[in-house]
């Protein structure tokens, strides 16, 4: 790399950090607290990635992605995953049009971002559906393959409380997420403010901070960004510590994990923590960034056995014990 490529990535990371904390700005004028999920969020979409969120009913996980939409300028469309919607509900068909051709009317999912909500309410083949899409970025009709817009980036939510009727998604198919955020209860003087901002009469003016081509460059800088291999060898070492009978395993993990994370963790874990370095202006990311977003990356991707969930060993505690 020359100096001036060099000197234009550092002046490109250091615009990513500035649009960073001015998004943080604009989403706070509507979203109260949420502070950590909100970053996480972000650092997903500028790694190119995929979101699953889960949270009880009324957290505002959907005004959350609104907003966060309308403050990226990007398209933005939400799918109500209920048991009865097919395939085609959500990558569009072919219809027959006036002059007797067929024609293919695009569904909800050519948009730059989607929020799946629910989508374990939905047959695994309507799963398989979008996450095809979030995979392969486009979908293919009638032997014709239709690219999606780009960006395109997925969030879906789901319910950890309420499981009667619902199709949990298999491991497979949770690894194409890149994030798994939790959203918690907000604290008791978070709450007095969502009660005082949703109960009155209040105009929220919130002006677009990036455009899609912008997030696009962002999504290539992340890429270039340097790492030390000390950092990226600890990167793929904390995800090959999760499988369980192997060299590389704690003894933690051997008597709580039955599965453990694949290659693509090790990916996201190195992207991730990029994307957390750039956004907090570093030019490279260190061990500590990887820290920082590794539970979302590893809580989707290990397997708990009957033993932890017996003795009440969560998955968080497993990814603390390799730090």
């Amino acid at each position: 790399m020359s100096q001036t490529e060099f000197q234009s990535d550092v002046q490109a990371i250091d615009t990513l950090a500035e649009s960073y904390n001015e998004l943080r700005k604009e989403i706070g004028k509507v979203i109260i607290g949420q502070e950590e999920v909100v970053r996480a969020v972000i650092i997903s979409l500028f790694s190119n990635g995929h979101s699953l969120l889960v949270g009880v009913p009324g957290l505002a996980k959907t005004l959350l992605v609104s907003t966060i939409a309308e403050v990226l300028d990007l398209d933005f469309k939400r799918i109500q995953f209920t048991p009865d919607l097919m395939p085609s509900d959500i990558t569009g068909s072919e219809i027959l049009g006036e002059d007797r051709q067929f024609k293919f009317n695009r569904g909800p999912l050519f948009s730059n971002i989607v929020l799946a909500d629910e989508i374990n309410r939905t047959p695994p083949k309507t799963q398989a559906a979008l996450l095809e899409a979030m995979q392969e970025r486009s979908i293919t009709v009638g032997g014709i393959r239709h690219p999606l817009p780009s960006p395109f980036f997925v969030l879906a939510t789901q319910n950890p409380i309420e499981q009667e009727g619902t199709y949990p998604l298999p491991e497979a198919q949770l690894d194409r997420f890149m994030f798994n955020i939790p959203l918690d209860y907000p604290s008791y003087d978070e709450e007095i403010e969502v009660v005082k901002g949703t109960t009155s009469v209040l105009n929220y003016e919130l002006k677009h901070v990036l455009t899609g081509s912008q997030i696009k460059n962002f999504q290539q800088l992340i890429r270039k960004v340097p790492i030390a291999d000390n950092v990226l060898e600890y990167a793929v070492s904390l995800a090959t510590q999760t499988r369980p009978n192997t060299g590389r395993a704690t003894e933690k993990v051997n008597n709580y994990i039955s599965w453990g994370a694949g290659p693509r963790a090790s990916q996201y874990l190195v992207l991730g923590a990029k994307c957390h370095a750039a956004i907090h202006g570093k030019y490279s990311p260190d061990i500590a960034d990887v820290q920082a977003i590794a539970k979302y990356v590893l809580r989707h991707r290990i397997v708990r056995n009957y033993k932890a969930e017996a003795e009440g060993i969560s998955e968080e505690n497993i990814i603390e014990s390799l730090f």
